[in-house]
């Protein structure tokens, strides 16, 4: 196996951890696969949450259940259960299994088992990489397992891998910010709801992982919402109201929420006291938040009609980061005109 075969592995990677990406804050989302010696797929896992397994973990574990035909760890996510499983009932059927991976394999044990340790102990044959990771407390996987006679190859798809990884690099030392929308086919964001369930429930997942949510002072006027994570059974963030004038009734659901602080405020300096912040809103927060975004999340409906208001006369430019179709086209993107630091 050369080093140009796992390309369409290590897409499928990217892929499986751009369905977690933010969502496993403060850890990076990160993909894996596992090969067959003829390169056949028998395995893609991801990183899901932090704390959780990690994606090669999830990978090893679905690859042994199809090669052994035995699923007493197929449903687990208790990592440390799934590292000792493997290590004892394995039979050397990883010995001409490879695997593509987003992020160099951890050597550290933290919160979970090392997972160059892991993949070193069952005899992968061979690991690809994406990154390097730019922790240095869990870097150095790939020396251990060269050392180890595991052949390592980095820089697979790398600049796609590293791109994956802005948003861990950012809360290292700051808040990453990034602005979320949704839209039909002709542009409109208002009359009713716009976007899918699924999007509706992916959108609570961020926020239950986010610290802080501004939205600005119009919206709440208007639509006086809740802006909590109920459909993925999580917290609901902090609220920054972008407004100059405080004049909101305070029987707004938003305000109700409890454990929750809500500010209003004239400007956005409040978000660099927060890690994780998701910016909801039309073409007048759009523009307000141009400066502080690193990125921006679209949700666009198989729709036309419902409503009359659209994002105004911004004139924008991105760059497509991931795009995904499901029910609804899911775009993460970078705008291109570059932000000052």
């Amino acid at each position: 196996m050369d080093a140009l075969t796992p390309l369409n592995p290590m897409k499928l990677a990217l892929d499986a951890a751009w369905e977690y990406q933010l969502l496993t804050f403060p850890n990076p989302a990160v993909g894996a696969v596992c090969i067959g010696e003829s390169g056949q797929i028998l395995s893609v896992g991801a990183h899901k949450r932090a704390g959780g397994p990690h994606a090669e973990v999830y990978a090893l574990r679905d690859a042994y259940a199809f090669l052994t035909n035995d699923f007493a760890i197929a449903q687990s996510d208790d990592s440390a259960f799934i590292h000792e499983y493997l290590r004892t009932h394995h039979g050397g059927i990883f010995r001409n299994v490879s695997m593509a991976v987003t992020l160099e394999p951890c050597a550290h044990s933290g919160k979970t088992p090392s997972c160059a340790l892991l993949i070193r102990d069952l005899g992968i044959r061979r690991v690809f990489i994406s990154a390097k990771d730019p922790n240095p407390e869990a870097a150095g996987g790939g020396s251990l397992l060269s050392e180890a006679g595991i052949a390592c190859t980095f820089g697979i798809m790398e600049e796609e891998g590293r791109t994956l990884l802005e948003p861990f690099l950012r809360w290292q030392d700051g808040p990453f910010v990034f602005f979320k929308w949704a839209q039909r086919l002709d542009g409109t964001i208002d009359g009713g709801t716009v976007s899918s369930l699924a999007s509706r429930t992916h959108v609570h997942a961020l926020r239950d992982k986010c610290d802080l949510l501004v939205i600005g002072g119009n919206t709440v006027r208007t639509d006086r919402p809740t802006l909590d994570a109920r459909l993925a059974g999580g917290k609901a963030p902090d609220v920054l109201i972008y407004s100059r004038t405080d004049d909101f009734d305070r029987s707004i659901p938003l305000f109700g929420v409890p454990g929750r602080n809500v500010c209003v405020d004239s400007s956005l300096e409040k978000i660099r006291d927060y890690s994780l912040v998701m910016i909801e809103g039309g073409a007048g927060m759009l523009e307000a938040a141009s400066e502080v975004c690193d990125w921006y999340l679209g949700y666009i409906a198989p729709k036309i009609g419902g409503g009359s208001f659209g994002m105004g006369e911004i004139t924008e430019e991105f760059e497509v980061l991931h795009a995904k179709i499901k029910n609804d086209i899911v775009l993460w993107m970078k705008n291109t005109r570059k932000k000052p630091d």
